[in-house]
């Protein structure tokens, strides 16, 4: 092997090394929800700090209380949190020594034992900044130095995980999907009291129970009872995939429910009666719509 072969061979193993090292820190952080932008301003903010005055109680930019530190740089990142050792050790999510992360609280007892009495702010590299009493200034310490005092830390920005949106269902999709799903049943022969457990015979209520089943929304077996339940709104107001309940005939005086029907759009309804079986019906100006007793919106809006 030439001198030139040997020392590019080193250099590849050194890349190599360093590469897999910085990998698996990465592959670390990525994993927690404190490798963050906000853990970095923290981290930041907290250094720039370091050799500011010592002041009980005092609130920033130029002095400092114990508590009041981490009060202050939380502050500067918009995330609101106490100003006292007591509640700021009851806040967030507890976190064991061997667990810290940049951003944490610490907390320490001069004694090593008991409630704390001073804290600091965890910048990660075995260090961690607090405001100094005895030191009279804000410093940087190394948290191996302190452990014998070290009574428990906090995780406070586990608490300011934005929660995902709750996406609501698109009602018109969903209607859309509704009479997709009637469709794939059109010329279905039609069966008094048909059982829901069939598709190859429907009655009109086995239809819809089926058809909304398919598309993600339970309904009751029978056309009294689904039309107990939706929204119930006027023929003025239908909309694709409502559900439209009428009596027997147009001159009964009865309001008794004795169909059910899906509004399909464009002034037809999709269902099943009779020899048809499953079909289109055009709906407005029609026997149909006189009959009609109600209409329930089953789908989210």
């Amino acid at each position: 092997m030439t001198k030139r072969d040997w020392m590019l061979k080193s250099a590849l193993a050194v890349m190599l090394s360093t590469s897999l090292l910085m990998g698996g820190q990465v592959g670390q952080a990525a994993a927690s929800s404190q490798d963050s932008a906000k853990a970095e301003q923290i981290v930041k903010i907290t250094k720039s700090l370091i050799g500011k005055d010592y002041q009980f109680q005092a609130n920033g930019p130029n002095s400092f209380g114990s508590a009041n530190l981490a009060t202050y740089i939380y502050g500067k990142v918009g995330i609101k949190i106490d100003d006292t050792i007591a509640a700021l050790y009851k806040k967030g999510a507890k976190v064991e020594k061997r667990d810290l992360k940049a951003g944490d609280l610490v907390f320490f007892n001069s004694y090593g034992s008991g409630a704390p009495n001073f804290m600091g702010v965890y910048i990660g590299n075995g260090s961690f900044v607090y405001s100094s009493m005895r030191e009279d200034e804000v410093v940087l310490k190394s948290f191996k130095d302190y452990e014998n005092k070290f009574v428990g830390a906090r995780r406070i920005l586990q608490e300011t995980v934005t929660k995902p949106a709750t996406v609501k269902p698109d009602s018109s999709a969903l209607a859309d999907k509704v009479i997709k799903i009637g469709e794939k049943y059109l010329g279905t022969p039609y069966k008094y009291g048909s059982s829901k457990y069939t598709t190859k015979t429907f009655d009109c209520s086995s239809f819809t129970q089926r058809v909304f089943k398919e598309a993600g929304i339970t309904l009751p077996r029978d056309s009294r009872q689904q039309s107990t339940v939706g929204k119930t709104v006027s023929l003025k107001n239908l909309k694709k995939g409502d559900l439209v309940f009428m009596k027997a005939s147009v001159n009964t005086s009865s309001e008794r429910i004795t169909h059910v029907a899906i509004y399909a759009g464009n002034g037809k309804i999709l269902h099943t009666y009779g020899r048809p079986g499953v079909t289109y019906s055009k709906f407005w100006d029609t026997n149909w719509e006189k009959r009609v007793v109600k209409v329930k919106r089953v789908i989210p809006e």
